[in-house]
């Protein structure tokens, strides 16, 4: 019989105190879960990104807007998810000039994570999300 998934959730306000809470937080519930340290630090990472692009592209538009961090562990792999109010696609990773302050996340987030992508919800706003394998 497998087992069930583990899950925990974050709902977050969409401003820049939004993805140091969500670190905070994928220590704590990974650590709970007994993550391996090494799987942790790369899903804090992942997760920053992932927080990050979707505070920068909400928090503009729309300052009541909140976005939530769903993490599912299931002892083969973990995977992060980001739900946002935005309805457009996050941007396709592009390499960024030597000189550019973002344009990475992305390409961080493929590097490190066994995939990503993401899904338009029903009721508007997208997920992006990625899968971390585990050892």
């Amino acid at each position: 019989m497998m087992a069930e998934a583990m899950v925990s959730t974050l709902d977050l306000a969409a401003r820049a105190e939004a993805t140091p809470w969500a670190r905070h937080h994928v220590r704590d519930v990974l650590s709970a879960w007994q993550v391996a340290d090494e799987q942790i630090d790369i899903t804090e990472l992942a997760v920053c990104e992932l927080v990050s692009n979707a505070v920068r592209h909400v928090a503009a538009d729309t300052p009541e807007a909140r976005v939530t961090l769903t993490l599912r562990h299931d002892n083969t792999q973990l995977i992060a998810e980001v739900a946002d109010p935005d309805n457009r696609p996050p941007l396709v990773p592009a390499q960024a000039s030597d000189e550019a302050e973002s344009g990475r996340g992305l390409l961080i987030l493929e590097a490190i994570s066994k995939e990503w992508d993401y899904y338009l919800l029903p009721a508007g706003g997208k997920v992006v999300w990625c899968t971390i394998a585990l050892r």
